[in-house]
């Protein structure tokens, strides 16, 4: 009996220990660190806690999509005087506004009975120059002589800040004001007597250009553009691959802290935020492109690579639009050696779109 009952109590002690062994890994519990806990305690019950936001950050002004969002009415164009004629057009200095600023401008127009539909007409972008120094009066007179001969109305702008222009000149690349001014202009020309609204060119030269295939892919009222040597690149080129080898002078009103770097100060370089760099790049809308482009461009030129116009025929061919290229062989920036070659052809391409 003693014997039995020394097994049983052996037997009951054995099982005791399996269970002990078999129940402590499926009822054991891991606790979440110390930092977590409280972590989710100050989350729940602080209420002042900001909760996160999920706005979509506003476009920057420079950008295309801003840019297409904008209101750009423009005016009655004013005729202030009238100067000395040409061989076949008339010559009146004028202004219209833009953003409330008086642009004053040169403003041809053709001698003789207009077309049906009115004249066609051609916003003329001229490149930088010193906004201290320009003169309605005395730039690219050569250049307005040839297209208004061919029976354009040709308008060119001053921009803000230039000559008699109200406002301040604060440059292209970084500020939209010279932007604005262009498409006010579209829009001004549109309304002149005698112009045929559904027939507007646009000719831009060095900065100009620039300001040429913006408003290509922004507006879809120019039916046709044509670059000689423009800053037709991506702002990712402008950064890293434009160097001036040339006479250019920057003007008291484009020095100080530029464009280039506030914006990498404040948005990063491209390689860390390329969103940011492509939603202001021209060249990254070229879908979007309202017509056909003709470039001119000189081999020597040492404002403005050649390589940038190369680039945008390249990229803009892909997207399946025209993109005409005439490259001159020695020639400057302002393609002094083949100008009226270069002329010929962009009056030629002009006439072909336009009428």
């Amino acid at each position: 009996m003693k014997t039995t009952l020394l097994v049983l109590l052996n037997i009951a002690l054995f099982l005791s220990a399996c269970t002990a062994q078999t129940a402590t890994p499926t009822s054991r519990t891991i606790p979440l660190p110390t930092a977590t806990l409280t972590k989710t305690t100050q989350t729940t019950l602080t209420p002042d806690a900001a909760p996160t936001s999920t706005a979509t950050p506003a476009p920057h002004p420079m950008s295309i999509v801003a840019m297409r969002a904008g209101d750009y009415p423009g005016s009655k164009i004013t005729i202030v005087k009238e100067l000395e004629k040409g061989s076949n057009y008339r010559r009146h200095y004028v202004y219209y506004l833009s953003e409330g600023l008086k642009i004053y401008a040169l403003l041809t127009t053709p001698e003789g009975e207009a077309p049906q539909n009115g004249w066609p007409a051609i916003v003329f972008n001229h490149g930088y120059i010193p906004p201290d120094v320009y003169r309605t009066t005395e730039r690219y007179i050569a250049y307005v002589d040839e297209i208004a001969k061919a029976g354009y109305v040709v308008f060119r702008i001053d921009y803000r800040g230039h000559d008699a222009s109200e406002g301040e000149a604060t440059g292209a690349y970084g500020s939209p004001g010279y932007q604005i001014d262009v498409l006010n202009a579209v829009a001004s020309i549109k309304q002149f007597p005698g112009v045929d609204p559904n027939q507007i060119g646009m000719w831009g030269h060095s900065m100009g250009g620039y300001l040429t295939l913006r408003t290509m892919v922004i507006s879809e009222d120019v039916k046709v553009g044509v670059i000689w040597a423009g800053v037709v690149a991506s702002y990712t080129d402008l950064l890293y691959n434009w160097r001036r080898t040339g006479s250019f002078t920057p003007s008291p009103s484009s020095r100080g802290i530029s464009w280039r770097t506030g914006w990498i100060d404040i948005y990063g370089s491209p390689e860390d935020n390329p969103v940011f760099w492509d939603s202001i790049s021209a060249t990254s809308y070229l879908a979007d492109l309202s017509g056909p482009l003709e470039l001119h461009h000189g081999t020597k030129d040492e404002d403005v690579p050649l390589e940038f116009s190369i680039r945008l025929a390249e990229q803009t061919r892909n997207m399946g639009k025209i993109a005409d290229l005439y490259t001159y062989e020695g020639d400057n920036h302002n393609i002094s050696s083949n100008f009226y070659i270069a002329m010929k052809r962009t009056i030629a391409f002009f006439d072909l779109h336009l009428k």
